[in-house]
């Protein structure tokens, strides 16, 4: 009695070959001996790649449709006999079932040759820009050493008046295979051609300047252009400036990395700018307006209040570093920070040290006194005292 290979599958008789093949699929990877190690699983596996054989062969299938079993007799055995495994060829269709690998028993597809044109990649560059530049932006001309396209073959790495031709060895594929035999059958493994080295085409008669890269090393000058509040370590990005690639390919980008030249006057904290101001004794005693300068702005008139003491920070609004954004734009500026310093004479003649001692003597600071040391806020004293205490 005929054996029923659509029921074998659990396919309809007008089952499409994808029908067949996805139920095979299906069956294969619940079935086999890797996944269930069961005799009947094995049993049963045997039957399933039996059948889909059958039916996958549009010769046999017909034998089956007119009530006949074309594997009577056929060196195969009866339904689960004889080698389970026999009917696998190339990677074979449990291969194909388990790893999607495209057209039938006897391998599958490769990835095919690889593009000889490639995407260049970036390049980095270190800029060193002083706090003014910083402060206002600047557009300085590097020259930067990247690769570039040959100017003799345009990127193509031939000789003017030849070509590429295809790879004998691997006939275009970009890849040579190896067959293997496993206890699943044959099995293929590719690799990259050694030949063409995966492209699938090879030059004859490589570019004298190149070498068939179709890419040369130069030196070169580019503009860059600066926006106002950069610091040190950030990084500009030309768009396309980089390297670039193999082939010709499209070059990468040029990072330009920041190295900020530290001020010898002015200390930047962020936005924020500080320096040290000094003023004579007297002028922080009677207070003033005196002109101070700033990094960008010019000259500043600063109102000195009187009785400004040593360290006093006085604070110019907007008078610092502009605010760069993520987007490039600029949002405000920061604020200078300016550190008093009060400056007392160290050498008087006669004159200055009377006046002085008459100054002293109105003001009752002849002999000068211990202060408090019981600050609220702490202080240096409470500090200590509570050190002194644990």
């Amino acid at each position: 009695m005929a054996r029923d290979y659509y029921g074998i599958l659990g396919v309809a008789k007008n089952a499409s070959d994808q029908d067949i093949k996805r139920a095979y699929r299906k069956l294969a990877r619940e079935l086999h001996p890797d996944v269930n190690p069961s005799e009947d699983a094995q049993h049963k596996f045997g039957e399933v790649t039996t059948a889909y054989e059958v039916l996958s062969d549009p010769q046999k299938r017909k034998i089956v449709d007119l009530g006949g079993d074309p594997m009577d007799g056929g060196g195969r055995g009866g339904a689960g006999g004889g080698d389970p495994f026999a009917g696998f060829g190339g990677l074979g269709d449990i291969m194909d079932a388990f790893f999607g690998a495209a057209g039938g028993a006897g391998g599958g597809r490769g990835r095919g040759p690889r593009s000889r044109v490639q995407p260049g990649s970036d390049a980095l560059i270190r800029l060193g820009l002083s706090l003014e530049d910083c402060a206002t932006g600047v557009d300085k001309e590097i020259a930067v050493d990247t690769a570039i396209v040959c100017d003799l073959c345009r990127g193509a790495g031939t000789t003017e008046g030849t070509g590429v031709k295809t790879c004998d060895t691997c006939g275009g594929a970009g890849e040579v295979q190896s067959v293997q035999r496993s206890f699943l059958g044959q099995v293929v493994t590719a690799r990259p051609c050694p030949v063409c080295r995966g492209f699938g085409e090879v030059i004859s008669d490589p570019c004298r300047q190149c070498g068939g890269d179709g890419r040369i090393r130069a030196r070169r000058n580019v503009t860059a252009k600066i926006p106002p509040g950069v610091g040190d370590g950030m990084r500009i990005r030309l768009s396309g400036q980089g390297e670039v690639g193999p082939g010709g390919g499209p070059a990468g980008d040029l990072y330009v990395e920041i190295d900020e030249t530290p001020h010898e006057v002015f200390v930047r904290q962020g936005h924020d700018l500080h320096c040290n101001f000094r003023i004579p004794m007297t002028t922080a005693a009677l207070g003033a307006t005196v002109p101070i300068a700033t990094l960008v702005d010019g000259d500043y008139e600063l109102d000195v209040e009187p009785g400004t003491q040593p360290n006093a920070e006085l604070v110019l609004t907007g008078k610092g570093m502009p605010r760069l954004r993520s987007s490039g734009r600029v949002d405000g500026r920061g604020d200078l920070h300016v550190h008093i310093d009060v400056v007392v004479p160290t050498k008087l003649d006669e004159a200055q040290r009377e006046l002085l001692m008459d100054l002293a003597t109105q003001r009752g600071e002849e002999v000068p006194t211990l202060a408090s040391n019981g600050n609220k806020h702490g202080g240096l004293f409470s500090k200590l005292r509570a050190k002194n205490h644990r």
